[in-house]
């Protein structure tokens, strides 16, 4: 058995068992050092020595926590539940209560897939925008497991289809390691051939939208902005301070991460932080305690991110992710249909495990590529066979930040469970019907 298809195994069976990620991730990660023939200084050593991978994303994490924290200081949340009920009535109309929800996951959706592409912030937003919106879901009974199928499809969706933002980083991907595997493709023929596995994306959202999620669904209302549970006043002064405070942190990540070329999103954090502090939103004696409790909200989040990034480590160093590929071309046996979907599922266990699609493109093309030639397929084809197999298993992977951002946005009050409520959800209605389309476009094309 395959080192990588063990550990992954493993730490899949382990979270669906509800054994905390970073326990599986551990594990998953020793059982696959050793599995791979690694010893276990070895393995150990590994694992810790790729710790750091991740630090500047689980610092980023804790400080737009405790970003957010502040934020529910001002009164943001409470005005935000005010609107709501304003718009659902005070009778609760049904018709008011529906429009109001389909606008709210309308806002959100446009939001997250804005964030990869004219406002490129990723996933910096969530922290931010989601905790102050968790009173308005309770009140209008939004299924959060809705909220993090749309959020996943935002981060998702539009790097795999549209040549702008992140989604240039992941297609600039694209080419470069098919020529360097010996396939010469053109940009603009990229996004077309993404079409297709993207419409299964958007037949999954839609699914989770009509179908899976649509019933209404009740959570407490629990206070998250102090400890005192006691209702946070809130003026036109501190909600206008909120916004220049949201405003700031974007504008200080995007100046440093657009014009700078560095990632802004702990400054962005800090200067956010800074602003409500000089505003006295947050008094000096209030200013530790508000920090503090911002990064143990997020921590969650950073340990995963961090034991990921060593999870990682460990299964490269195997060598059996590219043994992986090399055992799965041998299976092929010149059958196209096979071919493809063994492609599809091979990088489906690869990004399941170290949680990039970004890095999963270099594994899988030096195989992938000359193998799609050998075997007959299309520029096209090829293009949408690397593409969703290196895309597969962002949605759903206990370690992606596609799945880690909802959860860190959604989970602040305790009542959203990173594995079934966000990596389930997102794997069934994102995954599965990439695969099917994927495997549609390999034969079509």
């Amino acid at each position: 058995m395959n080192a990588v298809v063990i550990a992954v195994l493993v730490m899949l069976i382990l979270s669906l068992f509800r054994i905390n990620v970073v326990v599986a991730l551990a594990v998953g990660a020793i059982v696959g050092g050793l599995t791979g023939g690694l010893d276990l200084a070895s393995t150990v050593s590994t694992f810790t020595d790729g710790l750091g991978g991740n630090a500047t994303v689980a610092l980023s994490y804790a400080l737009l926590g405790s970003f957010a924290v502040a934020i529910s200081r001002t009164g943001l949340p409470d005005a935000m539940v005010a609107l709501a009920i304003k718009m659902v009535g005070q009778q609760g109309d049904s018709k008011r209560k529906t429009y109001s929800k389909v606008l709210i996951i309308f806002i959100i959706l446009a939001i997250s897939i804005s964030s990869q592409n004219l406002v490129p912030v990723h996933i910096a937003f969530i922290p931010i925008l989601i905790p102050p919106l968790l009173k308005v879901f309770n009140e209008l009974e939004i299924d959060r497991r809705l909220i993090a199928s749309v959020i996943t499809f935002g981060l998702t969706a539009p790097y795999i289809a549209l040549p702008v933002g992140f989604g240039e980083i992941f297609h600039g991907l694209l080419q470069q390691y098919m020529l360097d595997s010996g396939l010469e493709v053109a940009k603009k023929d990229i996004p077309v051939a993404m079409l297709i596995p993207t419409a299964g994306m958007v037949v999954g959202l839609l699914i989770a939208i009509f179908f899976s999620y649509r019933k209404p669904k009740i959570y407490k209302n629990i206070e998250i902005a102090n400890k005192s549970n006691s209702k946070v006043t809130y003026t036109k002064k501190s909600i206008a301070f909120a916004l220049i405070s949201v405003l700031a942190t974007l504008t200080v990540q995007l100046t440093l991460s657009q014009v700078f070329d560095v990632d802004g999103m702990i400054f962005g954090a800090l200067v956010g932080i800074i602003v409500l502090y000089f505003s006295g939103s947050m008094k000096v004696n209030q200013a530790d305690e508000v920090i503090t409790g911002g990064m143990k909200m997020m921590a969650f989040i950073g340990f995963v991110m961090i034991t990921a990034s060593g999870f990682a480590a460990v299964i490269n160093e195997t060598g059996d992710v590219e043994e992986l590929v090399k055992q799965s071309a041998s299976l092929m046996n010149g059958n196209q249909a096979f071919a493809a979907l063994m492609m599809l599922i091979v990088g489906l266990l690869i990004t399941l495990g170290i949680g990039s699609s970004f890095s999963t493109i270099p594994i899988i093309a030096t195989i992938f590529v000359p193998l799609c030639i050998e075997l007959g397929f299309s520029p096209m084809a090829t293009i949408a066979i690397l593409g969703s197999a290196a895309a597969l298993g962002d949605a759903g992977s206990p370690a992606s930040d596609s799945t880690l951002g909802p959860t860190a946005g959604l989970n602040v009050d305790g009542q959203h469970n990173h594995i079934w409520d966000t990596c389930v959800p997102t794997f069934l209605h994102y995954n599965i019907p990439l695969i099917i389309f994927g495997w549609i476009a390999a034969i079509l094309l």
